[in-house]
Order: C-alpha cells, then sequence, then structure tokens
C-alpha cells in the first residue's frame, strides 16, 4: 500500500493540473454525434501520467487502465482502447504546444519556474524506423536496373509462354506486378533525393558565391592573389551516399553515443537550472547543434511575458559560432558557450588559476572567454552539465524514452514536447512536495 501512495499524489497532481487548462481548442472538435466520445481532459491524463511513468504504447496505456490504481483513477475507471488513445495522441498534437506554454505558466505561479539561468543541449532520439530501411540514391539506382531485368525476362517468358518452361508456382502477372510496384517506389524515393539535392544545393551554392566574394574582396583591398585553393564549389546531382528511408523519410542516420549510426532526429531542449524545467522544446532534421541555439533563441522570445526571461544561457561548444553568440547578445541574453572541448581533469594550477587581465573594448566573443576564463565563468559554466543533461538522461534512461513512437518530423516534434510537458508535470510535482 506504501508503494502506491507517490503514484495515487502525482496521479491526482496530473489531473488536477488538467482540469486548470484551457482544453477548448480539443473539446472544441467534438460533435456530440455518433457514439459516445471520452472528454479530453480523460485521454489527456492517461497520456500525460503514461509519459511521467514510462508508458507509451498505446497498447500498454489500454492495459494500463485495468491494472494499474493509478491509471484507473485518472481514467475514471473507463477504458478507452488503444485505437482512441493513439488517434487521440496524433489529432491533437499541436494542441499540445499551447498545453506545454500553459504548463510553464502554472508552475511561474506556483513558484518553482524562474527564467534566469537556461542550459541548451541536443540529445539524439531514434526514429521509428530502423537504419537498415535506408536505401542510398547509388543503391536504388542498381535496384531498379535490376528489376527493369527483371521485368524483360518475365515479359519474355511470358510471350513464349508455351515454348519455356515456367517454374512450378510462379505466376508472371503477379510477378510482375510486385517488380512494378517496387520500380514505383524506388522513383519515388529516387525523385525525393533529388529533390533534397537540389535544396542542398542552392542553399550550399548561396554559401559558395559568398566566400567567392570575400576571396574577391580580401585580394582587393591587399592587392595580392588569393593563396590556398580556391572554394570547391557545390554539387548539383545527388551524391551516391545520399540516403532516404523508406519507413520514416524525414529521419535522418546520425552518430549516437558510444558510437556507430542510427536513425535518429535531434531532439533540442532549454531547460531552467534549478528547477530543471524544460522551457522550450523542439525536434530537427541537423545532426549539428550549431544552426540550433537561433531558432531556439526565437523560441523562448515568444513564451509570455509573464514568464519573464532568461538573462543567460548555457551551452557546449557544439553551439559555438561568433554569429551564435552576438545572436544572445543582440537579444539581451549573456551566453557562456564553450569555444572547445573541456579537459575532464584540470591541473591544480589551472583550477585555481587567477584571471587574466580584461580585454580592453572586447568583441562579444573575446567577452564571453574572458568570462569563461574568469573562476565566476567557470563557475556558472559548471552548471550546464547539471541542467539539460540530467533531465535527458532520467527521460531516456529512468523513464525510458529512446525511440519516438510517431513517424514523421511534425509528429515527432508534438511527441517531444508531449514527453518534455509530462516531465515538466512530474518535476513540479516533485517541486511542490519539496516546499
Amino acid at each position: 500500500m506504501d508503494e502506491w501512495l507517490p503514484q495515487r499524489h502525482l496521479a491526482r497532481f496530473v489531473v488536477e493540473v488538467i482540469a486548470g487548462l484551457d482544453l477548448r481548442p480539443m473539446t472544441g472538435s467534438y460533435r456530440g454525434s455518433g457514439e459516445a466520445s471520452y472528454h479530453p481532459s480523460l485521454l489527456l491524463g492517461i497520456l500525460i501520467y503514461g509519459y511521467a511513468t514510462g508508458v507509451f504504447s498505446s497498447r500498454k496505456l489500454e492495459r494500463a487502465t485495468y491494472d494499474s490504481v493509478a491509471f484507473r483513477f485518472i481514467a475514471a475507471n473507463d477504458h478507452p482502447d488503444h485505437d482512441t488513445i493513439a488517434a487521440f495522441r496524433r489529432r491533437f498534437l499541436p494542441q499540445i504546444e499551447k498545453l506545454f506554454v500553459q504548463v510553464l505558466v502554472l508552475a511561474r505561479e506556483m513558484g518553482v519556474l524562474k527564467l534566469g539561468t537556461v542550459g541548451l543541449d541536443g540529445t539524439k532520439v531514434h526514429a521509428n524506423a530502423s537504419r537498415h530501411s535506408a536505401l542510398s540514391y547509388d543503391h536504388a539506382g542498381k535496384l531498379e536496373a535490376q528489376l527493369q531485368a527483371e521485368v524483360a525476362d518475365l515479359m519474355a517468358k511470358a510471350e513464349a509462354a508455351d515454348q519455356v518452361d515456367i517454374a512450378d508456382g510462379m505466376s508472371i502477372p503477379d510477378e510482375l506486378a510486385r517488380r512494378e510496384e517496387r520500380l514505383s517506389r524506388l522513383a519515388e524515393a529516387r525523385a525525393k533525393i533529388e529533390a533534397r539535392a537540389k535544396e542542398r544545393f542552392e542553399r550550399e551554392q548561396a554559401d559558395h558565391q559568398a566566400k567567392l566574394a570575400a576571396r574577391d574582396a580580401k585580394a582587393a583591398a591587399t592587392g595580392k592573389k588569393p593563396t590556398g585553393r580556391e572554394p570547391k564549389p557545390p554539387v548539383a546531382t545527388p551524391l551516391p551516399t545520399d540516403q532516404i528511408n523508406l519507413t520514416d523519410e524525414e529521419s535522418r542516420i546520425m552518430a549516437v553515443a558510444g558510437g556507430g549510426f542510427e536513425q535518429c532526429y535531434n531532439a533540442q531542449a532549454a531547460v531552467a537550472a534549478g528547477s530543471l524545467l524544460v522551457v522550450v522544446a523542439d525536434v530537427v532534421q541537423a545532426p549539428n547543434d550549431k544552426q540550433q541555439l537561433t531558432p531556439m533563441l526565437d523560441k523562448i522570445g515568444t513564451l509570455p511575458d509573464v514568464l519573464g526571461r532568461p538573462d543567460m544561457l548555457l551551452a557546449d561548444n557544439g553551439y559555438f559560432s561568433e554569429a551564435n553568440v552576438q545572436a544572445c547578445v543582440a537579444g539581451g541574453i549573456e551566453p557562456l558557450i564553450a569555444l572547445g572541448r573541456e579537459a575532464h581533469h584540470l591541473s591544480l594550477q589551472e583550477r585555481f588559476a587567477a584571471a587574466p587581465p580584461a580585454p580592453e573594448d572586447p568583441t562579444p566573443v573575446q567577452a564571453m572567454a574572458y568570462r569563461l576564463r574568469t573562476p565566476q565563468g567557470r563557475a556558472l559554466y559548471a552548471l550546464r552539465k547539471q541542467t539539460p543533461e540530467p533531465v535527458f538522461g532520467i527521460i531516456k534512461s529512468v523513464l525510458g524514452f529512446r525511440q519516438f513512437l510517431l513517424r514523421g518530423l511534425n509528429a515527432a516534434r508534438g511527441e517531444w514536447r508531449l514527453v518534455t510537458m509530462a516531465w515538466n508535470l512530474k518535476r513540479m510535482f516533485a517541486l511542490s512536495r519539496a516546499v
């Protein structure tokens, strides 16, 4: 009975929070006709409590409404089937983003959220697709040629059916239909890879022209011929290694911790120091974090004024660039972004070295570099390792959320917000009990 008490209190807290949320965007779409439907607050409660306790599958959620006292309490002793739960999750993913912000406002009202210092980081989350389902442009061409040869062979067999022995069990029309379907899918896949290559070329071509212009400007200013190799122009056609995944075409092959490559999405989160509440969450296809800082700053800027604004941002060297530092400064946020990889074991002299002289009239990057070398700056930057990283660790290792259930970039974004909103509610519950 004692083991049930924390679960009961968390379940009650989830129900109470959901009761205070504005669910009109969800309830307004219910027509009230046909079979009796479940109220969105009930289904939302099942999903949030499930994600907060490590139960994600709609089938397991349905079974939990029979087996778990906490789920039975949230479901008011009803038992929505897994199709209903799954359809609700897919249908209302866009509305979950607004509810995510409402939960943050509630956390502010409870006094457990303060936007002073935030830590930004990203983690690779497996897509609902295997890397073995990935198809390269080169291999797709080889398969296409093979299938076309098999189709020609089958057509020849069909024309000479009386003279050629047909293997037992072979149906030429079925075999032709199967290969024509595969050829159609291969053509579609190759067309998508070609479209991606065109977009990449247009993007890289603009960068290439900018580099050439900068090179010419430097030559004109110095009167000397440019040294070094001329920037290599981008390739307009698909590369042989360009890939598409046949299960979730919007996911990407990414390097993962521990080595190797998997089909993943890059899940981003800005976490408030102290409370460890996620204030902004997003999912991107790019494996690199450097291009994600400005979009995350923009999302922070759209938060309600009642939440306040952060005054400091912590991030590892994966986010460092001069443009990113300037973007933080322009937004009124002091950046502490590592300029390079940190040594794990500093010497005694390095740990307690005095701060260097402050630079005169420093650039934003120089000012940040100086701050990172002061004892106060080192102490502040050390908060990064205990801000976003523990949140990712708990979500992935304790709750067990290591793979998206939903496919597609927008669906993954919605599910990540659902995960982080469930984490926020669980964290708010823990903070409220500690007060």
